[in-house]
């Protein structure tokens, strides 16, 4: 999963007030347009729309940024949507950091450890199983 987008074509013509197509988004950050989609419905993020086109602003895209970070550090949507709407700077309308607190950090790392463990759990149990069905598979003559 790609968190730090590509420089966007208007970043490239230097426009400041650029909106960006649902496309052009998707692209950038390398998900799917259902992802967005799903994003949107969950109030995650707010395009401005045109007709039946979605325009996504600058703020639309730090959020989406911040929305791919928290994933990948494991946060849940809700976690996620509280920390934007705390971190929103009202002034500028940028994002801030996730900023998380020293106990914050150990706590997700412990979850994201205890979810590793259970991969790890069943990791192993499927490779035995896969393991078991190939010896069954050669005993029977298939």
């Amino acid at each position: 999963m790609e968190t730090s987008p590509r420089q966007t074509p208007a970043e490239k013509d230097g426009r400041d007030d650029a909106h960006f197509k649902i496309g052009d988004i998707a692209r950038e950050f390398g998900i799917s347009l259902r992802a967005l989609r799903f994003y949107e419905d969950r109030g995650l993020l707010h395009p401005q729309r045109r007709g039946t086109t979605r325009l996504y602003s600058r703020r639309d895209r730090s959020h989406l940024q911040v929305i791919l970070k928290g994933k990948q550090f494991g946060f849940t949507l809700t976690e996620i949507r509280d920390r934007l709407i705390a971190r929103s700077d009202a002034l500028d309308g940028q994002i801030l950091e996730f900023n998380l607190h020293p106990d914050q950090i150990v706590a997700q790392i412990r979850h994201l450890e205890r979810q590793r463990a259970n991969l790890d759990i069943a990791l192993t149990e499927l490779r035995q199983a896969h393991l078991r069905a190939q010896i069954d598979k050669q005993m029977n003559g298939a």
